[in-house]
Order: C-alpha cells, then structure tokens, then sequence
C-alpha cells in the first residue's frame, strides 16, 4: 500500500497577454487604465507569476503618475527653465498682437479703450486675448491681464507683461517688440525701466 498522499497538480503558468498589458502599462496616456487591468487580473488569478503581473500593472501605474506629475510640476509649478521661456515668447507675441488691436480699436471708435475689457470680443466668433500667460496659478484665482494704462492725454498708453514680480516697470517686464519709427506712429509707449 502507496503511504503517499497524492500530490497537488503543478500551477500553470500565465500566458502571454496579461504580461503584455502589464508591460503596455508603461506606455503614457495608457498606462493608468492597463495598470489597473493588470493588478486586478493578477489579484484574482492563482496561476504562477501573478504577483509579477501585479508588480508590473503597479509600476506602469507610478511610472504614469511620476511622468504626468513631473510635467505638472515642471510646467506650471516650477519658475525657470526651457517653459518660462516659452511663456515669455507667448506673453511677447500676444503683446504684440494686442497692440494691433488695441489700434485697431482706436481706428474704429476714434479714441483708445479705457480697459482692456473694452476688447474682449462679445462674441465667440473672434478671438482677443488679453491675459497675461506668464502668470502662475494653480488655485482658483482670477487670471491676471496684462498691464493696461491709457495716460491722461487720452492719445498715449502703457501695455506690458508685468512679469513674476506682478510689479509693473520693473526689470522683468515684457513689452512689445516694435522699432521706434513704428512706435512713432502709434500710441504705445515703453518707459524704461
């Protein structure tokens, strides 16, 4: 007589497709949902290599966190660096935008708005943008706009980018780009700072 007790049946193995989500986990954008795919196929299977399915849906999952974190971060959070100066180039070329509007404004009406609310658009058909890009904001504040000061003369005016600082006339501020014969003809004017 066999005193042996029979012996449990070896675990299969996983297949191949779960180790393919797992792994596609890691891709951006999918990496959230395919992760969570893979935890949860890996938490209610019981064949071999389940907790490597799970370890792989988990680091798909922080890789995507990490990933989209960091851009977070380092998009809207951080100061310096290569996105200052890419709110800086869309700060200067809205600027200049702007004051084509601005006397655009003034051909039409025969004098120079009073605010730069006076340009918004009424409705969706055009598109005026009058707020300052540079500004960082994460909660639910206001956007700021961009510096607007008609001079008393009626006939002249300040327009800028105040900057980090949010202080107009100082070192940091972006202005718009223009030669001093075409300042010359129109109402703009930079103070030096």
């Amino acid at each position: 007589m066999n005193d042996q007790l029979p012996s449990a049946p070896p675990k299969q193995a996983l297949g191949f497709l779960p180790f393919a989500v797992g792994g596609a986990s890691f891709i951006p954008l999918l990496g959230i949902p395919l992760g969570i795919v893979a935890v949860i196929w890996g938490l209610l299977t019981k064949r071999k290599g389940r907790i490597v399915l799970i370890l792989l849906g988990t680091g798909g999952i922080l890789f995507s966190v990490l990933l989209y974190g960091g851009l977070f971060y380092f998009g809207f959070v951080k100061r310096g660096g290569v996105y200052d100066h890419l709110r800086v180039k869309l700060a200067q070329t809205t600027l200049q935008s702007l004051v084509k509007e601005i006397e655009f404004f003034k051909l039409q009406k025969g004098t120079y708005p009073t605010t730069l609310e006076e340009l918004l658009p009424p409705t969706a058909d055009s598109f005026v943008s009058v707020y300052d890009p540079t500004q960082m904001h994460l909660r639910d504040e206001k956007s700021r706009m961009f510096y607007y000061e008609l001079q008393s003369d009626k006939e002249h005016y300040y327009l800028l980018s105040v900057g980090p600082d949010e202080i107009p006339f100082t070192s940091d501020d972006i202005v718009p780009q223009f030669s001093p014969q075409e300042i010359a003809r129109i109402g703009l004017r930079i103070r030096n700072q």
